[in-house]
């Protein structure tokens, strides 16, 4: 317990030396989505009996929880390739679960700021929703998953520079296709099965789902807790194999 919360204190606290910073990095995102898609193009639409800002601030909430989680690797690498952070945790009497446990933890910390400032966001945009508990479920398991998946990458890229490579080939490519801005079944049968191989598409399925009052989707909970569940286990992999 004392060496998770030692990794979880330390990525906090470098995280909020320069909290102020990166709040402003994390609304500037959804900020210009609610302006540019929300407002210049969504004024007029409905969906699902729904206006549109109203079903984008859950898909950009569901992005943020991707994006914020997937971002801890960032941190790793600079830690890992600059500071020799990761030799120190080596010698240090951490194990491979609690090194992954803080780490996916910090990141969920991140997950949470970010939600909460797409929620504020909306907010100041005439946007009332409901964030009650399945809200916040369905975003804190993608939340984690991607922490964990971060952590995972962190490992097992070669470069700093290489991390870059997979936000744009997987990161970038999932925001825009998860069901952030557009609604996953108005596609083809076969996009929507594709589609719904993204655990950012099941996120946002089960944040809108939650915001707009509906039951819970139990099997859209059910694909995030999977991939949480496996890309703990990858996390766990990729940790033993940089150590090796």
């Amino acid at each position: 317990m004392s060496a998770f919360l030692a990794v979880y204190l330390r990525e906090t606290l470098i995280f909020t030396r320069r909290l102020g910073r990166c709040l402003a990095g994390q609304a500037i995102s959804p900020l210009l989505y609610m302006l540019t898609f929300g407002c210049a193009l969504g004024g007029s639409l409905t969906v699902d009996g729904h206006g549109y800002q109203e079903f984008l601030i859950p898909g950009l909430a569901a992005m943020a929880s991707m994006v914020q989680g997937f971002s801890l690797a960032g941190d790793i690498n600079v830690a890992r390739f600059y500071y020799q952070a990761f030799d120190e945790i080596q010698a240090a009497p951490v194990s491979r679960l609690a090194y992954v446990l803080g780490e996916a933890m910090a990141g969920l910390t991140r997950v949470a700021l970010a939600v909460f400032l797409v929620a504020a966001i909306g907010y100041a945009f005439g946007i009332r929703l409901s964030y009650g508990p399945f809200f916040w479920l369905a975003l804190a398991l993608n939340g984690l998953a991607f922490s964990c998946l971060g952590v995972a990458m962190a490992m097992l890229v070669k470069s700093h520079a290489d991390q870059s490579l997979l936000t744009n080939f997987v990161i970038t490519p999932m925001s825009f296709l998860g069901g952030t801005f557009f609604p996953i079944e108005s596609l083809p049968a076969w996009a929507q099965k594709l589609l719904y191989a993204l655990p950012l598409s099941h996120a946002a399925k089960a944040a809108r789902g939650a915001a707009f009052g509906q039951p819970p989707a139990l099997g859209d909970y059910l694909v995030l807790t999977a991939c949480l569940f496996l890309f703990f286990g990858l996390a766990l992999w990729a940790v033993t194999k940089a150590k090796a």
